[in-house]
């Protein structure tokens, strides 16, 4: 008999038709984010669960005298919603994906950080809002990117990848702080200078990028306090998680010019994104797009696909987190 695998939401056809032709699938086509009580009935039926970072899997549910699955394969890196502990305890094996999405959350990245820099929202809306009226040397003046200095907050391998696009695509003067110092290796491949605290980033930075993981250490990492600490002209740029940052610190800092903008595209609370936030012209918003090409996000089912087969055939999960 088939194993039971259950897909929270919609995947990448090529990987959907993959797990079809192994499984007994059952995916929402609604492609909406699971109820609690979906979840439960989810992890009651299915031998193996694949949720993503918007279904919130907790204790209380873990906990449950109806689970049945053994394995919480999740599509993305991210693992913070998922009770790892409670995972732990009730025996069920957690994988992720890491390192498929790395390229493409660094392009996202540099897109960010020009394109703040460089005021191209701003722009794109003037020009469809239809009051552009024409080139004058004043207008819409942003910021030159080469030459500058980045400091990126975390330096794995996106801060890494972050690090090389920044320093041989546009010159840029690389910093890094990590609360741990990386290997020798890393910091000679992003070839970048490392700042003793956090502090010292900030304020020698012209564009700060987040590349942190989302732990009770780094829950609102960057918030009134720190913002204060960059300078006016600096830009704030987060492709990371959205819980690293205070976002009503941020709006206000971005309201009153304290630094000169933003370029986010992870929220605390997603998909809500903050009010305040959403009346700037200085900040682009852009909807959690760090992995989104085919190209990642098929990687990334398939990379799932690996964690099931492993499993199943009574191997070792690549990615697993626990268990």
């Amino acid at each position: 008999m088939a194993q039971t695998v259950t897909l929270t939401r919609r995947w990448p056809a090529q990987v959907e038709a993959h797990l079809q032709s192994l499984y007994d699938l059952s995916v929402d086509t609604t492609d909406r984010p699971r109820t609690r009580d979906e979840l439960a009935a989810a992890l009651a039926s299915a031998d193996a669960l694949c949720p993503t970072v918007t279904d919130r899997i907790d204790a209380d549910l873990l906990g449950s005298a109806e689970v049945r699955t053994r394995i919480i394969a999740s599509f993305g890196v991210g693992h913070e919603h998922i009770d790892l502990d409670a995972a732990r305890a009730r025996g069920i094996v957690v994988t992720n994906t890491p390192g498929v999405l790395t390229d493409c959350t660094a392009d996202l990245t540099l897109a960010l950080l020009l394109g703040i820099a460089r005021r191209i929202g701003e722009g794109e809306r003037e020009v469809r809002g239809g009051s552009w009226t024409g080139w004058r040397p004043t207008h819409m003046m942003g910021t030159r990117v080469t030459g500058k200095t980045l400091g990126i907050v975390g330096l794995g391998r996106i801060g890494v990848a972050v690090a090389r696009r920044a320093r041989l695509g546009f010159g840029m003067r690389v910093l890094f702080h990590n609360p741990t110092p990386p290997p020798p290796e890393r910091i000679a491949a992003a070839g970048a200078e490392p700042c003793s605290t956090l502090v010292e980033l900030l304020q020698r930075s012209d564009f700060v990028s987040l590349h942190c993981p989302a732990t009770a250490d780094t829950h609102h990492l960057i918030n009134a306090e720190r913002l204060a600490q960059m300078p006016a002209h600096a830009y704030l740029i987060n492709t990371a998680r959205g819980t690293v940052v205070d976002s009503e610190a941020l709006a206000t800092a971005l309201r009153e010019r304290r630094i000169r903008g933003a370029g986010l595209d992870v929220y605390e609370g997603e998909p809500d994104v903050p009010a305040g936030l959403l009346e700037l012209d200085n900040v682009i918003l852009l909807p959690h797009l760090g992995s989104a090409t085919e190209e990642t996000r098929t990687a990334m089912g398939m990379r799932v696909a690996e964690n099931l087969a492993a499993f199943f055939a009574g191997s070792e999960p690549p990615d697993r987190l626990v268990c």
